[in-house]
């Protein structure tokens, strides 16, 4: 079963056609594939599904976490595409809340409003979209 969490206000849906090329990218990686491998083999498979249909992206860029104006430590997604979506990757039998949590508090933490968790370890792909809703209230 595919589980894709979608912001559902129409003409407001942010980054819309980039977010459709995004699930392209990563059905063609998963049928090509299947759930048996680590998670730097989708990541090196996204890059050149990546490159192949022209997506400018960066992988495993570092920004800063701060608490109270102070940096404390860095967060480091798996993919951060076209400069307005995080991408993290998971290979694991179920995807924990955990994982979810996380994508939420380093989507809050940055700049960026639109996160992608892809855990390709399931039995079927499985796609959570995020949107921080603050910063769609912005636009």
């Amino acid at each position: 079963m595919t589980h894709i969490s979608a912001d559902n206000k129409g003409d407001k849906f942010l980054y819309k056609g980039l977010s459709y090329k995004l699930m392209g990218c990563f059905y063609e990686v998963y049928n090509e594939l299947g759930p048996a491998h680590k998670e730097q083999i989708y990541q090196q498979a996204l890059k050149i599904v990546f490159e192949e249909k022209e997506i400018e992206y960066v992988d495993n860029k570092r920004f800063k976490i701060k608490f109270k104006n102070k940096e404390i430590g860095t967060y480091q997604p798996d993919f951060v595409v076209e400069g307005k979506i995080i991408i993290e990757i998971k290979s694991v039998p179920n995807t924990s809340k955990v994982f979810e949590k996380q994508l939420y508090y380093y989507l809050r933490g940055s700049n960026y409003k639109v996160g992608y968790l892809v855990n390709f370890g399931a039995g079927n792909i499985e796609i959570q979209r995020r949107v921080l809703d603050t910063a769609r209230k912005k636009d």
